[in-house]
């Protein structure tokens, strides 16, 4: 991966919340970069792991902005990533972004142990906030202390149609 054009990074682990179930996330500079990957190079990367895993599901997102600053594709200084997958009600798509922004970011940004993320977007409504963390503990004080204060203020019950999201224990070898 490391010498394919457009590779920015690459890393994941497993799920903590669902035994068997791994997350990669990887990142590129371009949406041309990934497809000429595609057309190139994927297919000899995946036959060698063929046997290793089942069940894949891929989604792309394009990056829309960042969760704190200056995202960049790095893992070493995090040990957990929070992802959500979340699908938005279509008249709700702008106050969702708004309020991703406005509200989640700032609490985030402002909360120990939180190291950076990204706010990505995807057809149909679509939408994936990344967000990595010095520890599980860090993210643990995160949730327990705001969550639902900041879900009631960013009205997310009304602009979420349907909620996906899961908390990855990062694994440095999987890391590019």
């Amino acid at each position: 991966m490391l010498g394919e054009p457009g590779f920015r990074g690459q890393s994941g682990g497993w799920s903590r919340t669902k035994p068997g179930v791994a997350h990669v996330f990887a990142f590129w500079e371009s949406r041309a970069f990934y497809d000429s990957f595609m057309a190139r190079s994927h297919d000899r990367l995946a036959t060698a792991q063929s046997g290793t895993y089942r069940d894949v599901q891929t989604k792309l997102f394009d990056y829309r902005f960042d969760v704190k600053t200056g995202f960049e594709p790095r893992f070493t200084d995090a040990d957990v990533v929070r992802v959500a997958h979340c699908k938005v009600h279509e008249d709700r798509v702008e106050h969702f972004a708004l309020m991703q922004e406005k509200v989640w970011n700032p609490a985030m940004a402002g909360s120990p142990g939180m190291v950076r993320g990204l706010f990505g977007e995807a057809p149909g409504h679509e939408f994936i906030v990344l967000s990595m963390w010095q520890s599980a503990a860090e993210h643990g004080k995160y949730r327990v202390e705001r969550v639902e204060r900041l879900t009631l203020r960013a009205q997310t019950a009304a602009d979420v149609a349907a909620l996906a999201g899961d908390v990855v224990d990062l694994e440095s070898t999987w890391t590019v």
